[in-house]
């Protein structure tokens, strides 16, 4: 059996967003802020979206 992919509820997406945004005004560069999230950088892309 293949896992399936995890998704997040609302609430954790929009406080992932906005640590992310803390992290990069701190200068963090998108990679490092994913790597701090533990997701990668499409989920990022694609929440803001």
């Amino acid at each position: 059996m293949m896992a399936g992919r995890k998704r997040g509820s609302v609430e954790d997406i929009v406080r992932k967003l906005r640590r992310a945004d803390e992290l990069a005004a701190a200068g963090m560069t998108q990679e490092e802020v994913a790597a701090e999230l533990e997701v990668s950088a499409a989920p990022l892309y694609n929440w803001r979206r």
